[in-house]
């Protein structure tokens, strides 16, 4: 079913309006009206990463007068494969900065508003009131069920997407949405899943031309929601399976559940996020929580134990004498390794063991040591995940 147009059809367009967007206007569901909607809207983007970068780009190509971001993170080197609103140049800046410049130069009558900030409880009702409605580009469970929350609370519309490696997910939720057909994201996952039970990007990779294919989606859901068009997809989950080049969708229904409740205070609004979803748990479970366990590898005999996972999953279980240094902290640097921030460079000859999980951001970490000139580097086949249980 279709949904009522969210903006209304206000204002004229502008001699240039009418030639940038006349391959839109000709589609007679659109037209002029549906081109005055998208001129009117106000869309507050959550995330300007693997997500945040095509939802951001073609919104904006589409004709949408005014666009917010939030992001609290700077532009990494490791973030470009797939964050290609950013480019070289803006490494260091922030990421609301670096994606305003991008899109005021493509789209000089376009109303851009960068919001440099950490989204949390306190100011997130403020933020959201000011737009129609708004895509959750985020990765991590925090701000996706502080923004739900808000959306909630406020009525607003919310479009949602989430990438992890060769997968993706997108739906619309809309709890005040007309005729009794509201949904929001706790009728799917009602909890945030236990820390450290779902990976992350850096954890776990993800391919950015995925993260393009479900932020064109996220995009197109906005502009049919904005002017009235097609059939949304409330009530239903789109997921992509790249490899297999096919897209299925789960339906969903609204929960007996309670009102939403306040979120806690996330830990950042950033880039792309790892998917919600119970199948992602199953298949992606991060180091065990119970008490840290130390282990010893008896035939690593003078290498340098370099661990490349994140500090939470050193913290639970590691090799004697091992180092942690996080494969994102390890992909920034481009010259010798240093064990800690203050201690001596590693030599380029002396033997490294890479380790991590299940052997893949080893492999990663390796390439990248090679590349800076070591020489002797190894990688622990299958990581821990391929050690006999103790």
């Amino acid at each position: 079913m279709t949904l009522p147009p969210l903006v209304p059809a206000v204002g004229v367009l502008s001699a240039d309006d009418l030639a940038r967007y006349s391959r839109q206007l000709v589609l007679p569901e659109l037209g002029v009206t549906g081109q005055r909607r998208l001129a009117a809207a106000r869309v507050l983007v959550v995330g300007a990463g693997g997500l945040g970068s095509p939802v951001l780009l073609y919104l904006a190509a589409a004709g949408v007068g005014t666009i917010g971001v939030v992001d609290s993170d700077r532009v990494e080197t490791s973030n470009l494969h797939r964050q290609v609103i950013h480019a070289d140049a803006s490494i260091g800046l922030p990421k609301v900065i670096s994606a305003a410049r991008t899109l005021c130069a493509q789209h000089p009558s376009l109303t851009v508003q960068p919001h440099d900030l950490r989204l949390d409880a306190d100011n997130a009702d403020d933020l959201i009131a000011g737009y129609d409605l708004v895509i959750d580009g985020a990765d991590n469970f925090p701000t996706r069920y502080l923004v739900n929350d808000t959306c909630v609370r406020l009525g607003k519309p919310l479009v949602w997407g989430s990438v992890l490696g060769f997968a993706a997910q997108v739906s619309v939720f809309w709890d005040a949405a007309p005729d009794g057909r509201g949904l929001q994201l706790r009728d799917v996952f009602p909890e945030p899943p236990a820390p450290g039970t779902v990976p992350s990007c850096a954890e776990a990779g993800v391919v950015g031309a995925v993260c393009a294919q479900a932020g064109s989606v996220m995009a197109m859901e906005a502009i049919k929601l904005i002017t009235g068009l097609g059939r949304p997809l409330l009530g239903r989950v789109l997921v992509l399976d790249t490899l297999a080049g096919r897209f299925d969708e789960v339906p969903v229904r609204r929960s007996g559940r309670a009102p939403a409740r306040p979120s806690s205070n996330p830990a950042d609004a950033a880039a792309e996020s790892s998917p919600a979803s119970h199948p992602a748990q199953q298949a992606c479970t991060a180091a065990s929580t119970a008490a840290p366990r130390t282990m010893h590898l008896a035939d690593a005999g003078s290498m340098v134990l370099l661990d490349v996972r994140n500090p939470d999953e050193f913290a639970t279980e590691r090799f004697s004498g091992s180092v942690n240094v996080p494969l994102p902290a390890l992909l920034d640097g481009t010259g010798p390794v240093r064990l800690s921030p203050t201690g001596p460079a590693v030599p380029s000859d002396e033997p490294i063991l890479v380790i991590c999980r299940s052997g893949a951001r080893a492999e990663i970490a390796a390439a990248s040591l090679t590349a800076r000139g070591y020489t002797r580097v190894h990688v622990l086949e299958g990581g821990f995940a391929a050690l006999p249980a103790s």
